[in-house]
């Protein structure tokens, strides 16, 4: 019995193995990604106007540092990685659904879970990259006078370490909304950019049932009034807390998307 149970947990992981690697470099030579790319560095082109603007004018500059911080929150926080989370977490099931692959997978001598997670898990792994590429060119453009202000990594680490979180919650989520919506994209920009970047201002528990509110909650507030209204009536969780709830909403809705994708049948259009 035991012996069986290590065969099947051995297989699974060897599966889930191939269907990683398979997905991740399919991913990365896709067209998708290419165009997700030319948008991911578009914060790497706004950080460099910027700072060539910064050079030839002869006001104070404002730090790197400042404008890095409130770039994260705006660019990344509540668009970029919204839009990766999206098309890819719900491009895991309904991309083999309408391209009629589905029934080629699943005929493979592979769980239909191991199929999944480990797809979402090489496309969360390419967003992944594509933000922290992003993110890190910013943050060398922006402070390229205090490089050797070793103090300053630690920022661009706790950044790099919320969004990855941000990324792997979010398309968990889009994954679950994927197996279940035919419109998924739809529902997800209205969700994206509707109850997402409303909800987190109110008052309140209620802001508690937004992911962005556990983001936030890991990041300090902007110091001064000027980009205040990004943190505008954010009563943050405790980091420990908000950590947790963002790995526990990760687990909820990988693990619904399992079940669903394992025992849902798939009708395809012509």
């Amino acid at each position: 019995m035991v012996q069986d149970s290590k065969e099947k947990l051995s297989f699974f992981l060897s599966s889930l193995k191939d269907v990683y690697t398979f997905f991740f470099f399919m991913g990365k030579k896709s067209k998708k990604m290419k165009i997700f790319f030319l948008i991911s560095i578009l914060p790497v082109v706004i950080a460099l106007i910027i700072k060539i603007n910064q050079f030839f004018s002869d006001r104070t500059p404002i730090q790197g540092i400042y404008i890095f911080n409130n770039m994260t929150v705006v660019m990344y926080l509540q668009f970029l990685i919204l839009l990766l989370a999206l098309f890819y977490g719900t491009s895991v099931c309904s991309e083999e659904v309408e391209g009629k692959t589905l029934t080629y997978l699943t005929t493979r001598p592979v769980a239909k879970s191991a199929m999944l997670i480990g797809k979402y898990a090489a496309y969360t792994s390419l967003i992944i990259i594509l933000t922290t590429i992003g993110v890190t060119l910013s943050f060398f453009i922006l402070n390229l006078n205090d490089l050797l202000n070793f103090s300053l990594y630690k920022i661009l680490l706790r950044d790099v370490v919320v969004l990855s979180l941000g990324l792997i919650c979010y398309t968990s989520f889009f994954t679950f909304i994927g197996t279940i919506m035919k419109k998924s994209i739809l529902f997800g920009l209205i969700f994206s950019f509707g109850w997402e970047n409303v909800i987190q201002y109110f008052p309140g528990s209620t802001q508690r049932f937004a992911i962005a509110h556990y983001l936030k909650s890991l990041l300090p507030a902007p110091k001064t009034g000027r980009f205040s209204f990004l943190m505008f009536r954010l009563e943050p969780s405790p980091p420990l807390l908000a950590v947790f709830m963002l790995l526990l909403i990760t687990g909820v809705f990988l693990g619904l998307a399992c079940v669903l994708f394992s025992w849902k049948e798939y009708i395809f259009e012509d």
